[in-house]
């Protein structure tokens, strides 16, 4: 093979992947714009903006390795792109963004073995694979973050002979009231951490094992350094009598800390350091004998991968048509009373869930001897990125929420009407002191849930079958203190009541 005829097919190459990039940014730019539009307003993603970058500078140092390699176009590739952009079908016809986003970096990826090779991509694939973390995905760990931080910092408060009242996430030591929300939970630490991490561990390691190894280090680093910040946190405020690590200043020592910590870690590995050779990926790899693949066939494959990244949108554009011919006006909802229940005449417990935007809803109370029973259908439809039922949005309480916080949650078994289903529970705690059981769970199209990835399936097959996205939260409370308790009175009014919900829905539908 002739360098002249290898420099050739790699112009050709190199234009034509060009052009699939462009082509797919093009057609899937709302989803390109929306996960910059992340970037940018969310600081635990900001470092993103330096990802596509690093892997272009990952690729170029190994351009002259890669130039000894021929491009050649893999047509098996594009069964993968097919399914990448149904991927993201499913995830746009559900709202959920890091579907969505998952799947355009997957195209963008894919193109590249698509156009030039499995040999080619195989020798890049640390840099395409760098790629992923892009994608703003992974506050979904915050919960159970901020759970093991509350964890920690209790118990180590404990062991240090301060007194602790915990209750779900907030707590009490006799200088104050502490809670640790979202900004405690470390996810930010953790995710620049891990994307640094393993940068770090490519750069500066040759084996495999060194490399995994200080990847899960730097996963672990960055939690165990946050329990500890907030324990010092917490301390330094008790010590001074709350004039020190208090309100903003407490963020900042956070960082200050979280710097030294991670600058520790990287000097630690750094006596471990191989210091592989910039184009070693491709030390073992042979350069391709024989002739030059014809320009005509990584052409051709470009065509395939422009048809295939059209698909998805032709698809949806199909649904939308035949969505458009159903009913889409705003539903009227009346829930009647379930026999031996009777409408009180007002509310009386002065909370409502933070679900926001529904088309329709119900919000009233029932009642039965010494029973009071709050009730709360949020019903959906049309949904689209900015209104949808399930949603990190979408929640009992929210951590900025001044009058209510949830002090427990978990999940039992329960009849609804005539079905035995799993419905998730919590219990909430006003300022005022009253407490509330809750009960929620997730209709779609007649069917009952409480889990939300179930509920998203069931969305996006409601609408690739042509039945829409009609679908509700219902929510039921009752005040803890009832005569017989709360979860009694929820357990009555479910069995009841559930059948009147179901059908009360279905008639809307």
């Amino acid at each position: 093979m002739h360098k002249e005829e290898t420099a050739v097919a790699w112009r050709w190459a190199l234009l034509a992947l060009g052009l699939c990039l462009a082509w797919i940014l093009f057609w899937y730019r709302d989803t390109a714009l929306a996960m910059v539009t992340i970037w940018w307003r969310s600081a635990t993603f900001a470092h993103a903006f330096l990802v596509p970058p690093i892997s272009f500078w990952l690729i170029w140092r190994q351009r002259h390795a890669l130039a000894t390699l021929a491009p050649t176009a893999s047509f098996p590739t594009l069964i993968l792109l097919a399914l990448a952009g149904f991927g993201w079908l499913l995830g746009d016809l559900t709202a959920v963004n890091a579907v969505t986003q998952l799947m355009l970096v997957s195209l963008l990826v894919l193109a590249v073995p698509a156009v030039l090779g499995m040999r080619v991509a195989t020798a890049m694939m640390f840099p395409l694979a760098y790629l992923f973390f892009a994608v703003p995905i992974g506050e979904f760990v915050t919960p159970q973050l901020m759970e093991w931080t509350a964890d920690f910092t209790v118990r180590a408060l404990t062991l240090t002979g301060v007194p602790v009242f915990r209750e779900g996430q907030s707590f009490v030591i006799p200088s104050g009231t502490w809670s640790v929300v979202e900004a405690c939970s470390g996810v930010r630490y953790l995710m620049a951490s891990v994307t640094v991490g393993t940068l770090y561990a490519y750069l500066s390691y040759r084996s495999l094992g060194r490399r995994v190894t200080f990847v899960i280090v730097s996963f672990l680093v960055p939690i165990v350094a946050n329990w500890l910040r907030a324990y010092m946190i917490v301390m330094l405020g008790h010590l001074s009598g709350n004039r020190l690590a208090v309100g903003v200043d407490h963020l900042i020592y956070g960082w200050v800390f979280f710097g030294v910590v991670i600058m520790l870690m990287f000097m630690i590995g750094a006596r471990w350091s191989e210091n592989p050779a910039a184009d070693e990926c491709l030390a073992s790899s042979r350069p391709n004998s024989g002739r030059t693949q014809p320009a005509s066939r990584i052409w051709i494959a470009a065509a395939m991968l422009a048809v295939v990244a059209v698909l998805p949108h032709a698809w949806r554009s199909i649904i939308e048509s035949k969505e458009a011919d159903r009913a889409a006006g705003v539903p009227v909802l009346a829930l009647p009373a379930p026999p031996g229940w009777t409408i009180a005449d007002k509310r009386v417990i002065n909370w409502r869930p933070a679900f926001s935007s529904p088309v329709a809803e119900i919000h009233s109370e029932f009642v039965r001897d010494e029973r009071r029973v709050g009730v709360f259908v949020g019903y959906y439809r049309q949904q689209d990125y900015e209104h949808k039922l399930v949603s990190s949005g979408n929640a009992l309480v929210k951590t900025t929420d001044t009058e209510w916080t949830s002090v427990a949650n978990g999940t039992r078994t329960a009849s609804v009407g005539e079905q035995s289903l799993t419905v998730r529970t919590a219990e909430l705690r006003a300022v005022a002191g009253q407490r509330l059981v809750v009960w929620q769970w997730y209709w779609l199209n007649g069917r009952l849930t409480a889990s939300d990835h179930v509920a998203k399936v069931w969305a996006a097959l409601g609408r690739l079958t042509g039945q829409g996205d009609d679908s509700a939260v219902v929510i039921l409370y009752a005040p803890k203190d009832l005569p017989e308790g709360g979860e009694a009175a929820l357990e009555a009014f479910a069995r009841t009541a559930g059948t009147t919900i179901d059908s009360t829905l279905l008639k809307v539908r």
